[in-house]
C-alpha cells in the first residue's frame, strides 16, 4: 500500500487538502463555516463540531481521487472515524486519497525573525499511532517572518532534523518553512530558505524522501530546482492567507507546483447549506484549485 501511495503522490496529477486546523486555528475555522464561539462551550463540544465540517467535506461526491492526491489530518481526526472506519483508512479505502498527519504543536516566540516549531514530546509514540493508523506521511509547520538569515537557518535545520526521525519511522515528512505573505522581504526570505533547503537535500541518503510545503514564491518558479530534486517526492503550496481566486492565480504560474489548502479550499462552505449547495460549492472549489495545480 505504501509503495501504492508514494507512486501516486509522485506521479499523479491533483492537490492536498489540508484539514488539519488545530485547537488554535479551530475556532476561526467553524467561524468562516457559520458555526460561532456561543454554539460550543467546551473543547470537546468544539472538536465534535470541526469533525462533523469535515466529515461532511470528506464524505462530499466531489471530495475525490479524481482531483484530490491526499488530505491532511489533525492528530484527533486521525483517531475519529467517518462511517464506522478511522478516518485514514476511510479516505485511502473509499476514496482514494493518501492521508497526512500533521504532527507539530505550534510555534515558539519570534525570534530572529522566525517563529521556530515547539518541541514535538513523544514524538517517536505519535509517529508509532501514525503507522498503525496507516497514515502515510506527516506535516509540520515553523513560520519566516523576516530575511533573517540565522533565523532561517535554524527553521530549516529544525525541520530536517524531525524529518530524519519522521523517514526512520517509515513516513514521507512534509517540510512546512512558511514564508509569511506580508512580509515586507518576502523574496530575500525565499531566496535564502532554497539555499538552505539545498543544503540540506543534498545532505539525504539516497533512499530517502521528503516533500515541501512552502509558500507561493514571489518570483514564478522560483522553486522549479527543488521540486525537480530527486530526494523531493513532491513540493505543495499554501495559500498563506490569500483568497481561493488570488492563490490559485498566483499557483497557476508555478510549473510543478501543487497546492495543499486549507482556508483557501473551504472558503464559501457553511453549515446552513444544503447538501447539494454545500456538495457543488465544494465541486467548484476542488476544480479550480485542481486547475491551478495541473500547469
Amino acid at each position: 500500500m505504501m509503495q501504492k501511495q508514494f507512486e501516486k503522490m509522485r506521479s499523479g496529477k491533483g492537490f492536498i487538502a489540508a484539514l488539519d486546523q488545530s485547537g488554535g486555528s479551530t475556532p476561526k475555522a467553524l467561524a468562516l463555516y457559520g458555526i460561532t464561539k456561543d454554539s460550543y462551550t467546551t473543547d470537546d463540544e468544539m472538536f465534535d463540531l470541526v469533525h462533523q465540517m469535515r466529515t461532511r467535506i470528506i464524505t462530499s461526491p466531489s471530495f475525490s481521487s479524481e482531483h484530490i492526491l491526499g488530505a491532511i489530518l489533525f492528530e484527533q481526526t486521525m483517531d475519529r472515524k467517518i462511517e464506522g472506519v478511522f478516518t485514514a483508512d476511510y479516505l485511502w479505502e473509499k476514496k482514494s486519497v493518501i492521508p497526512f498527519l500533521k504532527v507539530d504543536k505550534g510555534l515558539d516566540q519570534e525570534n530572529e525573525g522566525v517563529q521556530l516549531m515547539k518541541p514535538i514530546k513523544e514524538l517517536d509514540l505519535l509517529l508509532k499511532r501514525a503507522v498503525s493508523r496507516n497514515i502515510f506521511g506527516t506535516k509540520m509547520r515553523s513560520l519566516i517572518l523576516k530575511a533573517d538569515i540565522n533565523g532561517i537557518k535554524k527553521i530549516v535545520s529544525q525541520q530536517f532534523d524531525i524529518a530524519k526521525k519522521i523517514i526512520d519511522a517509515g513516513l514521507i515528512p512534509i517540510i512546512e518553512p512558511e514564508v509569511d505573505i506580508k512580509s515586507i522581504d518576502k523574496k530575500e526570505s525565499e531566496e535564502i530558505l532554497k539555499s538552505e533547503i539545498l543544503k540540506h537535500l543534498q545532505q539525504l541518503g539516497k533512499e530517502s524522501h521528503v516533500m515541501l510545503k512552502l509558500s507561493i514564491p514571489t518570483v514564478d518558479d522560483f522553486y522549479s530546482e527543488i521540486i525537480k530534486h530527486p530526494r523531493v517526492l513532491r513540493v505543495v503550496a499554501l495559500s498563506g492567507g490569500y483568497t481561493r481566486e488570488e492563490a490559485n492565480e498566483k499557483l497557476a504560474r508555478n510549473h510543478g507546483l501543487i497546492a495543499s489548502f486549507s482556508r483557501a479550499l473551504t472558503e464559501g462552505l457553511n453549515v446552513k447549506q444544503s447538501d447539494k449547495e454545500f456538495d457543488d460549492y465544494l465541486k467548484a472549489s476542488v476544480e479550480s484549485i485542481y486547475k491551478a495545480s495541473i500547469v
